[in-house]
């Protein structure tokens, strides 16, 4: 076990790691998202965003090697500080004052219901209306969890029906066969709402939403390319209906 010194020199030499790393990309790296770029992303985010940014990013960088890290905030947080990620896509705010962000999109929630409920499609609800004994939430760990408590005003954490549960599909699909509620980010709608047994719902305004933003070290010489990266999804996921250009030698 390491005494408090100990965890302390451990901390600062993880630090320095990261700084070493840092130095090696800025003598290495000439142009824009090219060569390694390891991106962390969280769940709720990664099978949602990935499908139609990659295809892009492939297209419009071919000399870029991306590899991706999925997990929760807290463990790609300690990865981008050791240096082991690049840059990280994740909910804003961050706290820490080594760590520089960039918004990119604001990710509105909905309410989604069971569609044996019979609400109306189209009506509004509050905040206020969720019931809180029936909302549905991912496992302890996951900030959607939080945001969710969060919007919702509640105090609880032992939410029976939440635990457990470790992704979106999973949830819905509890939605769907009527075991209760959840709230789910309009990001994940296309994907998630294949299913006649769920109703989504809009919030009344100001309608609780999330920011999705990159966040990397403020070490690091890469910002340009972390800044093209916002730009490609926030492009792709502003305009869907643009497809990836064909990246094939010999055009041109």
């Amino acid at each position: 076990m390491l005494t408090d010194i100990g965890g302390e020199v451990a901390e600062r030499a993880e630090h320095i790691l990261a700084a070493s790393r840092d130095l090696v990309d800025f003598a290495r790296h000439r142009d824009v998202l090219s060569g390694r770029l390891a991106l962390g992303i969280i769940p709720t985010l990664a099978p949602y965003v990935l499908p139609r940014v990659l295809p892009r990013l492939q297209a419009d960088y071919p000399r870029l090697r991306l590899e991706v890290r999925e997990t929760q905030t807290k463990l790609l947080l300690e990865e981008l500080s050791r240096g082991e990620l690049d840059c990280v896509m994740l909910a804003l705010p961050v706290e820490g004052a080594e760590v520089e962000t960039l918004a990119l999109f604001d990710d509105p929630f909905v309410l989604a219901v069971p569609a044996s409920e019979h609400r109306p499609a189209r009506s509004r609800v509050s905040v206020e209306d969720v019931d809180q004994d029936r909302l549905i939430l991912l496992e302890e760990g996951h900030c959607l969890r939080d945001q969710a408590l969060a919007f919702c005003a509640t105090t609880r954490h032992d939410q029976p029906a939440g635990l457990g549960a470790t992704s979106l599909a999973t949830v819905m699909q509890m939605v769907a066969n009527g075991y209760g509620v959840t709230l789910l980010p309009q990001v994940a709608v296309d994907a998630e709402l294949r299913d006649r047994r769920v109703t989504l719902l809009r919030f009344s305004e100001p309608e609780p939403a999330r920011t999705v933003g990159l966040a990397w070290r403020r070490t690091s010489p890469r910002k340009k390319d972390f800044e093209a990266l916002g730009k490609i999804v926030t492009d792709t996921l502003r305009h869907p209906e643009v497809r990836a250009k064909r990246a094939s030698k010999g055009d041109g």
